[in-house]
């Protein structure tokens, strides 16, 4: 990678470790710049510049611009970049060796799949790509929870509203999402409520009530089969489903086992983790009822995915709130389990929200994941008259590129019209860039370059190759930085650069840009399947 030699030559001649560099935005001041000349006054900058000038074989050249030193590769080496890059561009062994899990997703069966597990399983789905481009051995899985007092509460609703059974596997979901929220709402108003809940929870978990258990696995299967549904339609796959159901009696055992070592302790009849010892809270992971908490399930699981996969790291995508849980968990997990210190890792995201404010599934007003999808996809058919199949990928790129293109941890204000814009910082602006190099390369019959070797390259066609020889180093940092809006600002500039080129020059006919189209549509594909998103031939 051209930044490592730089940084490579730089600590070679000035016999310092510790460097970095910058990428300018103002391309006038070079593709590297570093202010090492500002931090240690002892370093001359012209001197350094007349070195790296004077090696020939360096892929840069040099420039002082103040204290600064500019760095600006070489078209020579733009020009091979460009002629190198192919469907693997971009990929590189940085984690050859390493074998991580994302965990994410997790909706509860009996519970809505609103637009916050979209934005979840839009991440952690794109981590597990980022991390697979540099070489890691990538185990997707998901962690839900299918018992619990939501359970309970969905039954109930149940039960008082009687068995319907909608024979579709989206109506069927609907139907659940409707009788959560009348036994939610009911177990809110009164103590009969919850003690007729409660005793319905205790059946699901000891399976002692025939009737209930039969209502309990066929409408669990009825969830399951519509989140898979989903998984389908954003292009995710995972190779292990976890459940609470498997990992509850296990963590309890492992949690008691921890009393005896001194990790956990009773307080109150219940066992806790004292995590302020830690600067953390103190957390239950058995309540006064014997009942292991979501706390002692990931004992349990950790256990689990820890034997099954021995994985170097385990990558936890789940919301802001659940921060300071991770810490105690985590920390509970070095004592009981010691060689998971510091393989346990918490990536948090930010919340959706809508204008409207707040979701809540309990009340049944949520904004469901796929009603977010159907209506993109309705809008784009009708704004943009382009066939179903096309349309459907345009919807689910825009609604993903909407979430990726932000901070992961920045909250978002979701707004259905942006996402579907051919304008702007949008999924279908860079797919309809890549729609634009498929129809100038479907106008040549015969694709046989002849390059000259001293090409005299303009300030558009410049940008571009200038552009193109980072795509590595923007992988490699969106994955090891968990950053995918790295990516997504980087594809959305090389599209804007590309369109700029389209509209000032020829381009069929001239061998050197349709080489340079081909390749940046090469590109931007290869960057939007990283991102999860699928890319439409035409538009």
């Amino acid at each position: 990678m051209i930044k490592n030699n730089i940084i490579k030559a730089l600590k070679e001649i000035t016999g310092i470790e510790d460097l970095s560099l910058e990428t300018p935005t103002n391309l006038d001041y070079g593709d590297y710049s570093t202010n090492l000349a500002l931090k240690d006054k002892k370093i001359d900058p012209n001197k350094i510049t007349e070195k790296i000038n004077s090696n020939t074989s360096l892929p840069i050249t040099a420039k002082v611009v103040g204290k600064f030193i500019n760095f600006y590769v070489k078209n020579d080496v733009l020009i091979d970049n460009l002629i190198q890059i192919d469907g693997e561009f971009g990929k590189t062994n940085k984690a050859s060796s390493k074998k991580i899990m994302f965990e994410f997703a997790h909706p509860n069966t009996h519970k809505a799949f609103h637009i916050g597990h979209l934005r979840n399983i839009t991440t952690g789905e794109c981590l597990s790509r980022l991390h697979e481009a540099i070489g890691a051995m990538v185990i997707r899985a998901n962690y839900q929870g299918d018992v619990g007092l939501h359970i309970a509460k969905a039954v109930y609703g149940i039960q008082l509203s009687g068995f319907e059974d909608p024979k579709d596997v989206k109506k069927r979901a609907e139907y659940l999402g409707k009788v959560y929220a009348i036994g939610a709402t009911k177990f809110e108003e009164s103590n009969e409520a919850k003690e007729v809940v409660g005793n319905i929870n205790k059946k699901i978990y000891d399976k002692s009530d025939a009737e209930i258990n039969k209502l309990y696995e066929t409408t669990r299967k009825w969830s399951l089969d519509y989140f898979d549904s989903i998984y389908k339609r954003v292009y995710t796959k995972f190779d292990r489903l976890y459940f609470e159901s498997e990992t509850a009696d296990r963590g309890k055992e492992i949690a008691l086992e921890a009393v005896n070592k001194g990790i956990l302790v009773e307080s109150d009849g219940a066992i806790i983790f004292e995590g302020s010892k830690y600067g953390l809270h103190d957390r239950v992971f058995i309540s006064g009822k014997g009942v292991p908490t979501y706390e002692a399930k990931d004992l349990g699981l950790a256990e689990l995915q820890f034997k099954e996969y021995q994985p170097e790291k385990i990558i936890h995508t789940v919301g802001p709130e659940q921060t300071e849980y991770f810490k105690v968990v985590f920390k509970a997990l070095e004592y009981i389990q010691p060689d998971t210190k510091g393989r346990e890792v918490h990536v948090p995201y930010g919340w959706v929200k809508l204008k409207k404010g707040k979701m809540s599934s309990r009340t049944g007003n949520v904004i469901l994941g796929e009603d977010v999808l159907d209506q993109a996809k309705q809008e784009i058919l009708e704004k943009y008259k382009i066939d179903e199949k096309i349309a459907e990928q345009v919807a689910v790129g825009a609604v993903k590129y909407s979430f990726l293109k932000h901070g992961l941890t920045q909250e978002i204000a979701f707004d259905l019209q942006e996402s579907i814009s051919l304008e702007g910082n949008s999924g279908p602006y860079i797919q309809y860039a890549i729609a634009r190099c498929n129809s100038i390369l479907a106008k040549l019959s015969v694709v046989n370059y002849q390059l000259s070797k001293n090409l005299k390259l303009n300030n558009e066609e410049t940008a571009i190759l200038r552009s193109l020889v980072k795509f590595p180093e923007i992988v490699e940092n969106s994955a090891l930085n968990y950053s995918p809006n790295l990516l997504c600002n980087y594809l959305y500039d090389l599209a804007s650069k590309f369109n700029t080129f389209y509209a000032k020059n020829r381009i069929l006919g001239l061998d050197f840009r349709i080489m340079l189209t081909e390749k940046v549509g090469m590109v931007l594909k290869s960057g939007f399947k990283l991102l999860g998103i699928e890319s439409p031939l035409k538009m």
